[in-house]
């Protein structure tokens, strides 16, 4: 029984080692939200079940024709082994959110305790030496299927959270109510909302109070918890960001913040293969529009035909930005600069051009900071106030941020790619003088547009870099042979799987040169081809 206890304990040591992956994974997927945590599961067996985990079974038949003790030593001996394999496996893994160890995941820890103490004490009150080998291969099938156990733990709580969360979002209800001299702006869209959530407040702080969801706080969850934890009776506006997977996500976070003011981005093909079609994206989109009071007003992208040409089921009197003419609000005289942007904007029933400058970069933060500034006009800001807000945009993280180090300059677009970014991202870099380099594992979530989209991006690429280094081998495949269609010089295209490796190359490849390096996408932990 002493060795069998001991056995116990290191099976307990692994068993956390790899429930605290599991943790992680699921709460990259949103907690299972769409079945993505368990469609993570089916598409990454390699990481689930690694193959030194099911040995245990052959260490458990071979139980049966030697002494128990002998067993458990030799128990004791391979979880010792496999725990460090898997803790040195983790060292090495580039995780770019770490688990968060929230109220939530405490409480399904304590559920996946209970659904391993059940057999485990079964089996202590019931015990016979002669059964251990089959006591063995229980508890060891248990560890085997722990990505399953917390998928099953995340079912058993339901019930559990569904009452947290109507707490919480009860709480917040109560809080806006109060808030009733607090206007909300929703911002949602394919590409852009983060920017354009930032922007808008930005601006508007140069007048009045305003306060943009942080992070990515565009879940339910984030907009519950931002306004029961961040907003306050100071604020005169909340801007928040409306992330969707799937129609009606954007109409159910709307019923919780509830927006006046309404602004959509751009549409295309983000989450596509979650969305299923262009289709059912952009009305997931318009459901925000379509949340708008009567009051309320759109702030509408001209230049994208799917907000043109969509039927609203509503009356809200519309905003167009853009730069085409006909917009309420557009934008003329456009010029670049690794430095910045410059450009006139034009305001409906106004024969005068105003000059902004800003020193974001790249013709999608140009729309961006049209619909800021269609927001922040509406909403009273005058001329002058308009233009220092611009000015004085702050560069948002990782999206086309610049770093500079000696020679070398980083493009840090790498929160997030999408077709229209990626190669706004590359036209920034042809602006830049000396080197150009480019580090990205391409665009994931594009559904059956995946491959199109990432085969032009290697076009883009071929046509705009020295030197080429993607990280994925399968994953960049479309872009591989994208960049081979052009005239690239191949020697220059590296594919690896490590982006510490493919950084310390871009940094040295060209020596004593001024290089810029685009850091184009950093993919989720939930994908992983090492």
């Amino acid at each position: 029984m002493t060795l069998f206890i001991g056995a116990l304990f290191f099976m307990l040591a692994f068993t956390i080692a790899d429930l605290k992956k599991a943790f992680h994974m699921l709460q990259q997927n949103w907690y299972n939200d769409g079945d993505r945590y368990l469609k993570w599961i089916n598409n990454n067996s390699r990481f689930v079940f690694l193959w030194f985990d099911y040995i245990y079974i052959f260490i458990s038949l071979i139980g049966y024709f030697i002494d128990p003790n002998i067993l458990s030593i030799i128990f004791i001996i391979y979880y010792f082994i496999i725990t460090f394999m898997l803790l040195e496996r983790y060292k090495n893994e580039q995780v770019k959110k770490p688990l968060v160890f929230t109220s939530r995941i405490k409480r399904m820890c304590v559920t996946i305790a209970i659904l391993y103490l059940i057999p485990v004490t079964t089996i202590f009150l019931t015990f016979d030496e002669n059964l251990i080998f089959i006591y063995y291969f229980i508890i060891g099938s248990l560890i085997y299927f722990n990505y399953y156990i917390v998928y099953l733990a995340n079912i058993i709580n339901k019930p559990v959270e569904k009452l947290v969360y109507l707490y919480y979002k009860n709480k917040a209800n109560k809080k806006l109510k109060s808030l009733n001299h607090m206007k909300v702006i929703g911002v949602t869209g394919s590409y852009g909302k983060t920017s354009t959530k930032n922007i808008i407040s930005d601006i508007l702080n140069i007048k009045y109070i305003a306060f943009p969801t942080p992070q990515n706080f565009n879940t339910n969850y984030g907009l519950i918890r931002t306004i029961n934890e961040y907003i306050d009776k100071y604020n005169d506006y909340f801007i928040a960001e409306l992330g969707a997977f799937r129609r009606g996500d954007i109409k159910s976070r709307a019923s919780i913040v509830k927006p006046k003011y309404g602004v959509l981005t751009k549409i295309g093909t983000a989450h596509l293969d979650t969305f299923g079609s262009i289709e059912n994206t952009t009305k997931a989109k318009f459901e925000l529009i379509e949340s708008l009071p009567k009051d309320g007003i759109a702030f509408l992208n001209i230049d994208d035909e799917l907000q043109v040409n969509y039927q609203l089921k509503n009356k809200v009197r519309i905003v167009w930005y853009g730069l085409n003419d006909e917009a309420d609000v557009y934008a003329t005289n456009i010029k670049y600069s690794k430095d910045g942007m410059s450009f006139k904007v034009h305001f409906k029933n106004d024969k005068n051009a105003y000059e902004f400058t800003t020193k974001l970069l790249g013709e999608a933060n140009v729309y961006n900071v049209l619909a800021g500034i269609a927001v922040s006009k509406e909403l009273g800001l005058n001329i002058e106030e308009l233009q220092k807000g611009v000015s004085q945009i702050r560069p948002i993280e990782h999206r086309l941020q610049i770093r500079k180090y000696g020679l070398i300059t980083y493009i840090d677009d790498a929160y997030n790619s999408n077709p229209v970014g990626s190669k706004m991202a590359l036209d920034v870099l042809k602006l830049m003088p000396g080197k150009k380099v480019v580090i990205t594992p391409g665009m994931i979530e594009m559904g059956s547009k995946q491959y199109e989209v990432n085969y032009n991006f290697g076009r883009f690429i071929g046509s705009s870099v020295d030197l080429a280094i993607l990280v994925g081998t399968e994953q960049t495949k479309p872009i591989q042979e994208g960049i081979k269609s052009t005239k690239f010089n191949l020697e220059n295209l590296i594919v690896l799987n490590d982006v510490k490796e493919a950084i310390a190359i871009a940094q040295t490849y060209f020596k004593n040169q001024e290089t810029y390096i685009l850091l184009e996408n950093d993919l989720p932990d939930v994908f992983n081809e090492k």
